[in-house]
């Protein structure tokens, strides 16, 4: 007769308190990426980009072969409808890199922060507009709320606030053709960053071509932060997928918070943003919004019955 296992309440404690660390810090670590990208101020956001994306493959490549997991690639490129899935995730990734990397340089970090909060309500009103999903009357809420926000914000800045939107649009974009391609975090960003090598390769091959020489790649300095791209990118990339399989998707749901909580404080007590008083009721209309659409879809998650 076969031997059951169980899982005891302790080890399933520490399991927990496992995903719960390394979750606190992938998105500890995407909170204070803007450091690395204010530390590279001269270098054109472009060539950041360029330099991120390879620095990654070469990085998440090697960790797939070192795992042997060259099978998943394999399969990825092979099916039409996952590569298909992944060019569109790939160009929506680099485009969602490339005005990350400039709002922080031109010293716009309070804007791209706001972006990210806004992210979880875009991603909300995908599920409504392309997979038929239904909001209850707070979730309804919430939306509503985050529109105010979004006008209020676009008051504090004279203008429509192109990057937070443009940075919620494309990651949200990015994460549901992510969706249905059905490969795992690490294996999606080594085909996505494969993807955009030949950009990457042929945009630096013209800047060297253009400038006479290597750039700022001939500088010790930035060249050392320009490798540092690489795990910076992909450290937190796994960190979080080992936090995902232990953790539910409610805590996940509110940890993702933290990375923009670190950048909007970053930018106002690092980089000596401003933070006038119109913009602050527009974060504090997001936050709340935010508080409103977690809290309900916490409470209606525990009134379920169990399996």
């Amino acid at each position: 007769m076969a031997s059951i296992t169980t899982t005891s309440p302790a080890s399933a404690e520490k399991t927990s308190r496992g995903g719960l660390i390394a979750g606190l810090a992938a998105y500890a670590l995407w909170g204070f990426l803007p450091i690395l990208f204010k530390l590279l101020d001269g270098v054109p956001s472009a060539t950041i980009v360029a330099d991120r994306t390879i620095w990654s493959l070469i990085l998440v490549g090697a960790m797939l072969l070192v795992t042997s997991r060259t099978a998943e690639v394999r399969a990825a490129l092979a099916d039409r409808a996952t590569l298909r899935s992944m060019l569109i995730s790939s160009l929506l990734l680099a485009v969602n890199w490339l005005i990350y990397v400039w709002a922080v340089e031109s010293g716009q970090v309070l804007e791209a922060s706001f972006g990210y909060f806004v992210n979880p309500l875009v991603n909300v009103a995908i599920g409504m507009a392309f997979l038929g999903e239904r909001q209850n009357r707070w979730q309804a809420v919430s939306i509503a709320i985050a529109v105010v926000a979004i006008a209020i914000q676009a008051i504090g800045i004279g203008g429509v606030p192109y990057i937070a939107l443009t940075l919620a649009l494309t990651f949200a974009s990015y994460g549901y053709f992510r969706k249905t391609a059905r490969v795992s975090s690490t294996t999606g960003l080594f085909v996505e960053t494969l993807l955009l090598l030949p950009l990457a390769v042929g945009y630096l091959g013209f800047t060297f071509v253009r400038d006479g020489g290597l750039g700022p790649h001939a500088d010790p300095y930035f060249m050392s932060l320009l490798l540092l791209t690489g795990p910076a990118t992909a450290l937190p990339l796994l960190l979080f997928a080992f936090a995902v399989r232990r953790l539910r998707l409610t805590t996940i749901g509110m940890l993702q918070y933290l990375a923009p909580s670190v950048a909007f404080l970053l930018a106002i007590m690092l980089f000596g943003e401003e933070l006038n008083a119109t913009r602050l009721i527009s974060f504090g209309l997001i936050w709340l919004s935010l508080i409103v659409y977690t809290a309900d879809s916490y409470l209606r998650r525990r009134s379920r019955p169990a399996a």
